[in-house]
């Protein structure tokens, strides 16, 4: 069986999640990793995406964050969310709407540093919204 660690989900509305998991993946802005027990400290910015957590009991649990901060440290992992919600609770047309709204912010792009920033955002959310349709 593999070790465990505490890991901690907080939105700015609450505490998501506080327990001990043997397994978190995240969806890092540099691409996904996974944290286990005795991770090395790291901290980095969290994209929009899926979390997944693997608790103590082997059971996954999805979850959708738009966005944050991750936190590796001695203790464990602590992921700061703008806002995360279980994955089967996602509003699909609301993000898609957000989607529709990114791919306006590129077209109304008056620069090209503007236009990359926008592309970046809309490109993170169909990223994280082809992760809800492939659950």
């Amino acid at each position: 069986m593999a070790d465990s660690f505490q890991f901690e989900l907080v939105s700015p509305e609450k505490l998501l999640m506080s327990e001990a998991v043997t397994a978190v993946s995240v969806p890092g802005s540099e691409g996904f990793f996974t944290v286990m027990a005795k991770h090395a400290p790291v901290m980095t910015t969290v994209k929009p995406g899926i979390v997944l957590v693997t608790t103590e009991s082997g059971e996954e649990q999805r979850i959708f964050v738009q966005g944050g901060f991750a936190d590796v440290n001695e203790i464990g992992l602590t992921l700061l969310a703008e806002h995360a919600s279980p994955a089967d609770e996602v509003d699909l047309q609301a993000l898609d709407q957000s989607i529709r709204d990114a791919e306006e912010d590129v077209a109304d792009a008056t620069s090209p540093e503007a236009k990359a920033h926008a592309q970046h955002k809309l490109d993170q959310l169909k990223e994280a919204r082809e992760g809800l349709s492939a659950a």
